[in-house]
């Protein structure tokens, strides 16, 4: 599969995650978390069947909290504490501050296209999920900040280290899993955010986000992150809040306001922009007339 169609793929997959949490989970989103984590990290792992390199140990552990431990408990917290569209509008930041890191970290410095680019999705996708009547927790809006700032820096980390050879993908993405899942699994006990009971259509939700939403789109993400950089990929989660504003519109009759609708334009304009201005960039180091 071409690895920005994986990206893709990858970012509409975790559109489907709002509405499976709306409609099929219990109201504990650390739990929610921790089986989501476990349940594709598990799957990845008994298909891969790898342990990992002895000396790569410390640096999984730290690509495993900052892509799930952290990311996923401080996105859960934001998401309580902050109405859904500011929550969603802060993780819009994540492009832009992976490019910023990529230059910091990596020496990757950003070109004024890719900054133009993700500054017009940003905005698209604020005029698609931001509500008027928001109101702000800075409690929440620390923890939104925070969360998009370990996902980002995964990314690059990931970017940076890279995968060891004798390590497959699902295998390097199993063990990520198991990390967070296992962090979050012991917040969750420590914090009581665990369900009395569950019912079937809880086990069939959390069993699509352990699968479907989890363990198949990190492989697609990871993948393209190793092989492209960060920078380049990250964009693409942009479409995730497009997808699931579609998705709410559809299936909870949510009708679209015209401003809306500009947002999701202004979205695809600007990975538009963003992979133009990438392609350029790639044929002018190859010393073609971009």
């Amino acid at each position: 599969m071409n690895l920005k169609l994986a990206a893709l793929c990858a970012a509409i997959l975790w559109g489907f995650t709002y509405i499976i949490t709306t409609t099929m989970l219990p109201h504990n989103p650390i739990f929610i978390g921790s089986v989501r984590a476990l349940g594709g990290g598990l799957l990845l792992l008994a298909i891969a069947r790898q342990m990992v390199p002895r000396g790569y140990w410390p640096k999984l552990i730290v690509l495993g909290t900052l892509n799930f431990g952290a990311f996923f408990s401080l996105l859960f917290v934001s998401a309580i504490r902050l109405p859904g569209g500011v929550a969603g509008t802060f993780q819009t930041l994540g492009p832009l501050i992976t490019i910023l890191l990529a230059w910091a970290l990596l020496r990757q410095p950003p070109t004024l296209m890719k900054i133009v680019s993700i500054l017009i999705g940003a905005v698209g996708v604020t005029l698609v999920i931001l509500r008027a009547d928001a109101g702000i927790d800075m409690t929440g809006v620390a923890a939104a900040l925070c969360s998009v700032v370990a996902g980002s820096l995964g990314g690059i980390l990931i970017n940076r280290w890279g995968r060891p050879p004798e390590m497959s993908l699902a295998s390097f993405t199993a063990w990520q899993l198991l990390i967070g899942g296992a962090e979050l699994a012991v917040l969750a006990l420590i914090i009581g955010d665990v369900p009395a009971a569950l019912n079937w259509t809880n086990a069939l939700g959390l069993t699509i986000l352990a699968v479907a939403l989890t363990a198949l789109p990190f492989i697609l993400w990871f993948r393209a992150i190793v092989a492209l950089g960060a920078a380049s990929v990250i964009p693409f989660v942009l479409v995730t809040p497009v997808v699931a504003f579609i998705l709410d519109a559809v299936i909870r009759n949510v009708v679209p306001s015209p401003l809306q609708l500009v947002g999701v334009v202004l979205v695809m304009t600007g990975l538009i922009v963003n992979q133009w201005a990438g392609a350029r960039a790639a044929r002018t180091s190859d010393g073609k007339p971009a």
